[in-house]
């Protein structure tokens, strides 16, 4: 039995084994729009992986209006955030920043994954994996309290966290 379970599987660690499928529902948050039928199906345009299609001519800002935001005109960056941005490329900016860490994240998920009976009987190991990267958010927020910047409070701890 220990065999086939350690057989299964498509090679990726899955380290947050959720139980249940109760997660957020994407169409509940950004409601689709009624399909139509055109007059003339040579009309419809060829699919594309990430092209818009009849239906969602806009996706994304469409997705960020029925989140409460504000729609960008095409690939500028905010006035107000010129700045913020500025500081954090003065060291230059990586291209394949999101390959490189998603290979990275792969590798530590891999060599992360959990004990033998933690695999075979679906244990949620994310957060034990993920341990030694936690920021102390109650140890911040006194560091810079202490050094006299006015910050929002930090949620009470938990009971574990004491």
């Amino acid at each position: 039995m220990l065999t086939l379970a350690a057989c299964g599987g498509n090679g990726t660690p899955q380290l947050m084994n959720l139980r249940s499928g109760s997660g957020p529902d994407e169409f509940a948050i950004v409601p689709p729009k009624p399909l139509e039928m055109p007059e003339n199906l040579s009309e419809l345009p060829e699919p594309a992986l990430g092209g818009s299609n009849r239906a969602d001519a806009q996706p994304f800002d469409e997705a960020i209006v029925a989140l409460g935001g504000k729609p960008l005109a095409a690939g500028g960056i905010p006035a107000g955030d010129g700045a913020l941005y500025s500081h954090a490329a003065r060291f230059g900016v990586e291209s394949g920043i999101r390959s490189t860490l998603a290979a990275e994240d792969l590798e530590w998920r891999r060599d992360n994954n959990g004990r033998i009976l933690e695999r075979l009987f679906n244990v949620n190991v994310y957060y034990k994996a993920y341990l030694k990267q936690r920021l102390d958010q109650h140890a911040e927020l006194a560091r810079w309290r202490k050094l006299g910047v006015k910050t929002p409070s930090a949620p009470p701890r938990k009971a574990d966290e004491e």
